[in-house]
């Protein structure tokens, strides 16, 4: 196996343009599971953990650009004020230790379809960033995941950054697990109430081929709360709007059954989830606007 370490940017597009079948490799808590259970062995590795750009994140006009090497841990610690939804979900990973290593940009790269960073990403619309010695490419998270395990990626490119818009209102995630962390979740829903465009985002994982977008439940819901006048006056939602809302979100799930669960189980699970992440959303949404 061939071991590559650049210590920059420039370097590392160089060096896979170069080697297009080398893995990249930051925090490693996926790549060295695979190699270490000998699933897969790959011909070359690139080390990006002294590419210093990959730990950076900043502002982009009204967007957060953060850096694939960003941490589990920084984004709890640095950014769980504005991006909470994201936050919520990175401390159901792993261990104190994974959470040091492993990064949102490793995450995508794997493209499971449980990834824990993927429905939070989904309902706030994320924007990854792709980059090889041609130039870079942006495309929505939702276009990036091509199947289980599969994205969008070219065989010269690497993830350069993730852009997120920071929260204008309340967010949520819930996972199904055997515990809160350092598990596979079962399955797992995110939620993003944005008052200011009068938007509901979703985001399902480990119920489909890929991490998807409830549409349907999202639009229900944002027509209930325009009809309603919510929006401006925030109030108690009928339940039986909600009760919707989490059969709309169920419907959208296509899970298999598997040792983790069955796909009624999924399906059952999303409902429950998505009402009660709404719920809670919605109540923080109330008191904000009563305060």
């Amino acid at each position: 196996m061939e071991f590559l370490q650049p210590s920059s940017w420039t370097e590392a597009l160089q060096m896979k343009s170069a080697h297009p079948e080398a893995m990249p490799i930051a925090g490693g808590t996926d790549v060295m599971v695979d190699i270490n259970l000998d699933r897969h062995r790959p011909s070359a590795i690139i080390d990006l953990t002294r590419v210093a750009e990959l730990s950076e994140w900043g502002m982009e006009g009204e967007l957060l650009r953060i850096g694939s090497g960003v941490t589990y841990a920084r984004i709890i610690g640095e950014l769980g004020d504005r991006l909470p939804g994201l936050a919520m979900a990175s401390r159901t990973v792993g261990s104190p230790q994974i959470r040091n290593r492993g990064t949102v940009g490793g995450n995508l790269g794997a493209a499971s379809p449980a990834g824990d960073a993927h429905p939070p990403l989904l309902a706030s619309g994320a924007i990854v960033e792709l980059a090889s010695v041609a130039g870079n490419r942006r495309l929505p998270v939702g276009d990036f995941f091509t199947g289980p395990k599969l994205n969008s990626m070219k065989k010269d490119e690497l993830i350069a950054a993730f852009l997120i818009e920071p929260a204008k209102g309340p967010q949520q995630f819930c996972k199904v697990g055997t515990r809160n962390a350092m598990v596979i979740a079962v399955c797992s829903f995110a939620i993003a109430v944005d008052p200011v465009r009068r938007h509901i985002g979703t985001g399902i994982g480990s119920a489909a081929p890929t991490p998807i977008v409830a549409g349907d439940a999202e639009r229900f819901l944002e027509s209930v709360l325009d009809e309603g006048g919510m929006w401006e006056r925030p109030s108690a939602v009928d339940p039986r709007a909600i009760e919707r809302f989490g059969e709309l979100v169920a419907a959208a799930a296509r899970p298999i059954d598997d040792v983790r669960g069955t796909a009624a189980y999924r399906r059952h699970a999303l409902a429950v989830m998505a009402r009660r992440s709404f719920g809670w959303a919605w109540e923080e949404h109330r008191v904000r606007a009563s305060a």
